[in-house]
């Protein structure tokens, strides 16, 4: 295979100045060459995430596909987001504005792009199981809310792409100048002989495609504001969106390798509620910018991570039953039955101080049925919270 532009790239970033038209075409131009792979006609998807990178993605994926005549678009793509429910407001508006745009041109274009968004299962969303089951506020030694909320919507879509078509390849927006310990991820992977793609490590029947790897965050931006999505509008509101915020997106999770990423402080897009982080400095810098409407979930979530470690408010066996000690230190379960009465009611306030939808209806009724059978029987056997 001859050497792509992206293999190139370390080359042509000391050259001065950088001839960001030449690296996108190159980049298009590589996209389209694997669209058009004659070794197989396996559906694309593009992880989703609403940030630079996955927008990037998104955008050389369209662009490629302008560039195939309508009798060779056979390659089924799905551009997937996931939705946690819990999203940061702004990301999550951002986010959906984003698909719809998206959706809307390829319906016009009659390109083979299907949007989907995936979200937790109603018993997995994170106020039924924190509320409802007293699961304790995540922190990074328990971070339940990854796997639920993130990894299995979106693992699950992409099984059900694999069974129905023998293979899917995903499109990742990874890079390695994001961390070091990305960087050594990456390069763990080696791709098969003559080909872009390596095995996904946990989804079986799966391949991951990395199409701007290579790429610095200088390269992701310049792009990006040197060219106007092929889906019709500009990057402004994406640039607007990490000015505000002063900060990154939480990526695409797929696996618990690459759940780390989620709820760091170099990823800040992330969960209004993630009490992973000490600060969320996404949603301060939004209210610093002016949109001080959010203020009232920035107290909520510092005051729920400040109760997390309260004994007062934590049952002394888990849900299984199981009383845990390390060390000889008790391991407090879930919050107790009077804790979780007392974070709905503080939620409830706070949905109303906010001015809109925190928490649904069906949430609140699948928490209460939760709490009958708590009282009915304390312990649940089965549940390893």
């Amino acid at each position: 295979m001859p050497k792509s532009l992206l293999e190139q790239l370390p080359e042509i970033a000391t050259n001065e100045p950088a001839d960001f038209h030449a690296i996108y075409n190159g980049l298009v131009a590589d996209v389209r060459s694997e669209y058009l792979s004659s070794s197989q006609t396996f559906p694309w998807i593009v992880g989703f995430s609403g940030g630079k990178d996955s927008t990037l993605v998104a955008h050389l994926v369209f662009s490629a596909l302008l560039d195939v005549s309508p009798s060779r678009q056979i390659r089924p793509v799905h551009i997937v987001a996931n939705d946690t429910l819990v999203e940061s407001p702004l990301v999550s508006a951002h986010l959906h504005q984003s698909l719809q745009e998206i959706r809307n041109a390829a319906d016009t274009l009659k390109l083979p792009i299907t949007v989907a968004t995936t979200t937790p299962k109603d018993e997995h969303t994170f106020w039924v199981l924190l509320i409802g089951k007293g699961y304790p506020s995540p922190n990074s030694q328990m971070r339940w809310c990854t796997d639920r909320l993130k990894i299995q919507p979106t693992s699950n879509y992409i099984r059900n792409q694999v069974a129905a078509c023998g293979s899917a390849i995903i499109l990742l927006g990874v890079r390695r100048d994001e961390s070091e310990a990305r960087r050594k991820r990456i390069d763990s992977y080696g791709n098969g002989m003559d080909s872009r793609l390596h095995p996904h490590k946990d989804l079986q029947g799966a391949f991951v495609y990395r199409p701007i790897v290579d790429l610095s965050t200088d390269h992701v931006w310049e792009i990006l504001a040197s060219h106007e999505p092929p889906w019709g509008g500009t990057h402004d509101r994406l640039i607007k969106l990490y000015r505000d915020a002063a900060g990154g997106e939480c990526p695409i999770v797929l696996s618990q390798e690459d759940a780390p990423g989620c709820g760091t402080n170099s990823s800040r897009f992330g969960c209004w509620t993630c009490t992973v982080v000490e600060k969320d400095k996404s949603l301060q810098g939004f209210v610093d910018s002016g949109n001080r409407q959010y203020s009232p979930l920035i107290e909520f979530r510092d005051w729920l991570r400040e109760i997390r470690n309260d004994p007062t408010l934590r049952q002394g066996r888990r849900r299984n039953g199981k009383i845990t000690v390390i060390n000889d230190k008790l391991i407090p379960g879930p919050f107790t039955l009077d804790a979780r009465r007392m974070i709905l009611e503080r939620l409830l306030q706070t949905q109303q101080a906010y001015g809109d939808t925190l928490i649904t209806e069906h949430e609140i009724d699948t928490i209460q049925r939760i709490w009958v059978n708590d009282l009915l029987a304390m312990n649940t056997p089965g549940d390893d919270a």
